[in-house]
């Protein structure tokens, strides 16, 4: 360990990457979070985290270390916190800055489990409270999603995307309204740091049980003239803790409604410039269709529904069943996976030969019973042959199989296939997690009792033949031997498919649809895009979320009753205009003609801002801004709308200024209603990437509807510039 944390750092020496040597990083960490298991190791436990500690400082870095949730971290050391909250974090010395190192916008997801979602609310509520009381550092964990390309994933049993409801997702593309309203919430307390930085501690303001202000502020003297509140750097957080009801609070002379579960920031200790609870970023709905820069918009729009498949021809080959090579080998008794298979595959084959008398056979017709495999417990995943025949699977975590099986008389072959799906990751001893199968493994139900299976000789075979043979990098018929799979094709599992196909015209990012597949992994042009399994969430869990209160990871789910995952990303970097292969590994019975192959964007943008909400952040940094003060009298809030890149505005769904109803989508007129609404809306937005249209009653022509806050709500349709310049050539 000392040699790699040594070369990791001379390395970054070498290249002039700390910031001492001009260079972008200011700190380093050592172990992550080995506080949640150092307990596990008695005293060991502690002596290496000391070693850990004195050895990274040792290395002579230049900048600081840390150690991440270590509450016993050495003085040299910075302890700090992870979580979803950090507010109340404090470390294990005055000395040490309050770091906050991962703050987790979303969690991670399983196969055939709902998708975590972390409201932004939420989420900007807790890094505001966490600078409120003293915060230094904060890290988003994560803050750009992505994907865990070929066998990465851990878990086990994560999905293959690594999106985490993060700002910026997978694909590259803003996750609205969380990247917009975090943008903005930084903004607000950027424009805090004068203050923030020039005392030691806030002054604390406690309004209510529930509500209360930290307050940053230098008195500057000059002339020995103490200045007024409002000349000196000055900088407030009031909070509102509570999670049903808003409370208004009265701060230096003036009143402040605070949201339920909410913070509002006041860069000059007078003027709201941002409120945790009150989201005016856009909201984004992305989709993927099929776009081939051929296929102009207004071909797509007649025929909406229509299914684009990735190609009618395929190629298939049989994965055998068992042993396929030289390389197999013969072990009395069962052996761990993983020490096996030293992760060069997820796949191992055991396979072992009973003998059935004809006495056995009679007992079973005569009492009407069936023998079965038992298997006292196993992980990730079993599939059972018997004479090749497919008999029947489970899945779990070192959980119990009990598997009826068709045996007949005289020699009979039983076939194991134990798959890992991602490796335990994380924990105390995740070495010796293993997989595979533990204990007894038994056929049940003989005349003569049970027959420990466990200690037979057994065959191993490591990984697929597909596999070795690196099929899924060439198109050579002859040592793979493809042959044609027409559609009418009785299909089997444990089948490899290939094809070809044409990369979509455009920029957006590319993804396979893979909801009419069953398990396996997926290839393209040699690069391995990962696992995909079908599993269906389920249909019950999901519900309207509500940002108030403490969050966890079952709180705010989505996706019920539909598939964990169903698009799997393909970087652009990797494809050709013409003339790629797809090849696919399928282990149940489902056939690859309905793959369909898409861009993905964020084709329905919404917004829904009140003149009741905050000024833009930009316009404390004006021109015409010298004083460094703003005004609300003469600045007011502004509706953003913006496409992803190279797309554009094709129409305008709805737009209301006055009481709208609803919600993205599902928007509706109000009693109130500005009758010109979509004509400035469209006029200001339409044929552009992005626009802002001022939300105040001189912008719509006066007031519709006296003492009444009015909102301005718009639902816009994006489409690719090239397709919207087809279709007016056209």
């Amino acid at each position: 360990m000392k040699r790699f944390v040594k070369k990791m750092v001379d390395l970054m020496k070498e290249e002039s990457l700390f910031s001492w040597q001009g260079g972008p990083i200011i700190m380093l960490q050592i172990e992550n979070e080995y506080g949640n298991v150092e307990s596990s190791y008695g005293s060991r436990g502690k002596n290496y985290m000391r070693w850990a500690a004195k050895m990274a400082v040792g290395l002579d870095a230049g900048v600081p270390w840390v150690m991440c949730k270590q509450v016993d971290a050495p003085e040299y050391i910075i302890d700090a916190c992870n979580g979803y909250y950090c507010d109340g974090f404090k470390p294990n010395s005055d000395k040490k800055p309050i770091f906050w190192t991962e703050n987790w916008d979303g969690w991670y997801t399983s196969w055939g489990d709902r998708v975590p979602h972390r409201p932004v609310e939420d989420l900007a509520f807790a890094v505001a409270r966490f600078f409120q009381r003293g915060g230094s550092f904060q890290n988003y964990y994560m803050y750009f999603g992505g994907t865990n390309f070929g066998r990465t994933s851990g878990g086990p049993n994560y999905i293959t995307s690594y999106d985490y409801d993060a700002p910026v997702d997978e694909y590259g593309l803003l996750s609205q309204p969380k990247w917009g309203h975090l943008k903005d919430l930084h903004a607000a307390i950027k424009l805090c740091e004068p203050a923030l930085i020039a005392v030691d501690s806030p002054q604390y303001i406690k309004f209510g049980s529930k509500q209360e202000a930290h307050v940053y502020r230098e008195i500057v003297h000059s002339s020995g003239q103490k200045l007024s509140l409002y000349e000196s750097k000055c900088s407030a957080f009031l909070a509102n803790i509570d999670e049903h009801k808003s409370v208004t609070v009265k701060f230096l002379g003036q009143a402040y409604t605070l949201p339920p579960w909410s913070v509002s920031i006041l860069p000059d200790c007078k003027n709201v410039a941002f409120n945790t609870a009150k989201v005016g970023a856009q909201t984004s709905i992305k989709t993927v269709r099929f776009n081939d820069i051929n296929d102009p918009a207004y071909l797509r729009m007649m025929v909406p529904n229509q299914v684009t498949r990735i190609s009618e021809s395929w190629n298939s080959v049989k994965e055998p069943i068992g042993v396929w090579s030289n390389s197999n080998f013969t072990f009395h008794g069962i052996l761990e996976h993983l020490n096996v298979t030293k992760d060069r595959s997820d796949y191992l084959w055991y396979t072992t030969r009973i003998h059935i008398s004809d006495e056995d056979i009679s007992f079973w017709k005569d009492n009407q019973l069936s023998p079965a495999l038992n298997i006292h417990s196993m992980r990730d995943l079993v599939y059972i042959y018997v004479n090749s025949q497919f008999t029947g699977g489970a899945k779990g975590k070192w959980i119990k199989v009990v598997q009826p099986v068709n045996l007949t008389q005289g020699y009979n072959d039983i076939t194991l296939l134990s798959q890992t799906v991602g490796l335990q990751n994380y924990g105390a001893f995740l070495e010796k997690d293993g997989a595979g199968f533990r204990g007894q493994i038994k056929l049940t139900g003989c005349k003569s009792g049970d027959i420990d299976l466990t200690e037979f000789m057994w065959t191993y075979q490591v990984g697929l033949k597909g596999e070795f043979l690196k099929i899924f990098s060439t198109d050579d018929n002859i040592s793979a031997g493809w042959t044609e799979f027409p559609r009418d094709a009785i299909p089997s599992n444990f089948s490899w498919y290939k094809t070809h196909f044409d990369a979509p015209g455009g920029v957006d990012p590319v993804v396979l649809d893979f909801r009419s597949m069953g398990k396996g992994q997926a290839w393209v042009n040699g690069h391995h895009i990962g696992r995909y399994w079908t599993l269906i969430a389920p249909k019950d869990g999901c519900k309207p979320c509500d940002y108030r209160g403490s969050y966890d990871s079952d709180k705010c789910t989505t996706n019920c009753g539909k598939p964990t995952q169903s698009w799997y990303h393909i970087p652009r970097s990797w494809l050709k205009a013409t003339d790629n292969l797809l090849v696919i590994f399928e282990e149940t019975e489902k056939t690859p003609f309905e793959i369909s192959i898409k861009s993905g964007f964020s084709e329905t943008i919404c917004a829904n801002v009140s003149e009741n909400y905050y000024p833009p952040l930009n316009a404390w940094s004006s021109p015409n801004n010298t004083s460094g003060k703003i005004s609300p009298n003469t600045l007011i809030p502004e509706l953003h709308l913006q496409c992803d890149a190279g797309h554009t505005i094709s129409s305008i769904e709805f737009a209301s200024y006055g009481t709208p109803r609803g919600s993205c989508r599902k928007f509706s007129k109000g009693s109130c209603h500005a009758p010109n609404s979509f004509s400035v809306v469209s006029e200001a937005c339409k044929g552009r990437n992005s626009c802002s249209i001022a939300v105040s009653n001189a912008v719509f022509g006066g007031d519709p509807c006296h003492r009444v806050v009015k909102t301005l709500s718009v639902e816009i349709r994006c489409s690719s510039s090239s397709y919207i310049g087809s279709a007016l050539m056209k």
